[in-house]
Order: C-alpha cells, then structure tokens, then sequence
C-alpha cells in the first residue's frame, strides 16, 4: 500500500540525523563499504548491508576455441558496461595459461576498444576522477612485472568535468607471485577503482592454491565467477571460497543478478540479500519462540522444597 512506504530524498548527513532520532529497529543499506561501516556504528550495528564488492574471475583450466568469443564477450561485459560502475563489476580476474595461450585478453581489448562516448557504452565515471585512477594505474606499474594490457589513457574528445572521471576501459596486468609477495602490493592491487578498469593476473596448475589464497584475503565476498566445467575445478574452488553470489560454469559471469536471484555478500554477519523472497527473509525477520504452558496444575500439586 502506498501509505507504507515513504521516499525520502536528501545528502548523507541529513538521512543519518533522521536514523540516528527516529525508532528504528533495522536499516537496510546498499552502496559503499566505508557508509556501511559509519551506520553500523550509527545504528550500534541494527543494519544489514549489501555493499562494496571487489569482486573475481576464475578462468579456470578447461579453455576451449569454441568458448574464446563467448567468454571474451562476458569479461567484457562484467569488467566494462556501465563503466564498470557496478558493485557486481569484475575487479580482477585470474587466467590460466591456457587461456592466455589462447589469446584471451587480445579479445578482450577487441571489445573493450568498440566501447564509446557516442552510443554511451563508455560514460562518465561518477566517483573517482581521471586523476586517480591515472595515479592508480603508475601505482600498479611500479610493481616488477605489471604492465598496461590496454586503456590507462583519459578519453579523447570529450567535455566531461575534471571531477568525474573520463578514461578508456583499462586492464593491468600483475604477475601473481608478486601480487602476493606483501602486504602493500596485495592491498594496491585489491583497491576497488569504481569505473572501467580490472586487474588481470595469470596462473597455472601448480598455482591454483595460490589463487585461493588471493581470493580468501580479500575483505569484501560479494560476487564471484568460476569459469569452467571442469567439475573437479569447480569443486576445489567453490569449497574453498566465501563470496555470496558465486556463478560457475563456462558462461559463469559476475554481475546480473538482480534479474532473477540472491544477491548479496557472504563471510559477514551484517550481510543482506536482495533480489528473492529468501534475501527478504532473512534481513526483515528474526526468529521469535512462543512457549505455550496451558494446562492447569494437577490436583495433586504442592509447593516443592526451594531449589
């Protein structure tokens, strides 16, 4: 009914005085992870969230001619439509060789350089400035081995504000060993730039412990995609990894969720779903018990001994 719902349109501060005065029992939040961590002190943590996501791609062992263009085309779309402004976007994708052997990310670029300005499959990135993530970008390249696949350059042509951010779809390739030498490069490499641009790290049979591990220390388990039909593969991975909506298979993709399913982080105890009668559920209900005691005492009772 219309008069259950209200929609309230206003800047951050404004709706955190509203939370923090009125009687609210739970909030829902879907966007960044640094304004869920703020409500989940506002609220003393009566919130459920569906935020920030750095999310994977496996490629997984099993490549295949036949299946190149396909999966070309979804990394495309996972990693770029929309700009990659998505909380579902393909942040980082680790390849098998076999892949790479294939030319996976030659096809990737293909796509990525149709993209543009005119018919709007590239667009203005809203949150991070052509500056940063040009700074990002030299960031990564100091680490031995990285470098440019394609993009890292800011548009051509264009009239976009300096505060918004105007560059090519980008990809930049870290080798894996160094990725996880130490702290600072793993976290440099993690750091989820909210546009057009992925991570892209290569492995092979004797690393794919090594990928599980990358995957295990990254903060945020929202989405996830397995890329094989190798069952055995899929079994390994899958058992050892936390994300909450996780696809698999040779079509397996990161975002599009909301269309159809679940859609929500895992590995966090303040996580929500969205997207299906399940997800509503769980963040909207809790569990009350009711103990019914109705009959009378016997007749034969008395007042026991203190206990």
């Amino acid at each position: 009914p219309l008069e259950d719902v209200d929609l309230i349109h206003s800047h951050g501060d404004t709706m955190e005085h509203l939370i923090k005065s009125a009687p609210i029992r739970l909030t829902q939040f879907t966007g960044s992870s640094m304004v869920a961590e703020r409500l989940s002190l506002v609220t003393h943590g009566k919130v459920k969230i569906e935020d920030a996501g750095f999310d994977w791609k496996i490629l997984g062992p099993d490549a295949a001619n036949q299946n190149l263009d396909y999966v070309a085309w979804v990394c495309d779309q996972d990693a770029y439509a929309m700009s990659g402004q998505k909380c579902s976007a393909q942040s980082i994708m680790f390849t098998h060789s076999n892949w790479m052997k294939r030319g996976i990310l030659g096809k990737i670029e293909s796509l990525a350089t149709r993209r543009s300005l005119e018919d709007l499959t590239i667009s203005p990135v809203l949150s991070v400035t052509t500056e940063r993530i040009k700074e990002h970008v030299d960031q990564l390249l100091k680490i031995p081995g990285a470098y440019v696949v394609f993009g890292g350059e800011e548009l051509e042509k264009h009239n976009i504000p300096k505060c918004y951010g105007a560059v090519k779809p980008t990809a930049v390739f870290v080798p894996l060993e160094e990725m996880l030498r130490n702290k600072e490069n793993f976290e440099l490499c993690t750091t989820e730039i909210f546009g057009p641009f992925q991570v892209i790290t290569e492995y092979d049979d004797s690393s794919v412990d090594r990928v599980i591990e990358a995957c295990e220390r990254m903060s945020h388990h929202l989405t996830a995609a397995v890329v094989s039909s190798d069952t055995a593969f899929q079994h390994k991975i899958l058992s050892n990894t936390v994300n909450g909506t996780t696809y698999t298979g040779i079509r397996a993709r990161t975002t599009g969720a909301p269309a159809n399913h679940w859609f929500g982080p895992s590995n966090d105890p303040r996580g929500a779903g969205i997207g299906s009668p399940e997800a509503i559920l769980l963040v909207w209900t809790s569990h009350r018990e009711i103990i019914e005691d109705r009959l009378p005492p016997p007749d034969s009772w008395t007042t026991p001994p203190p206990t």
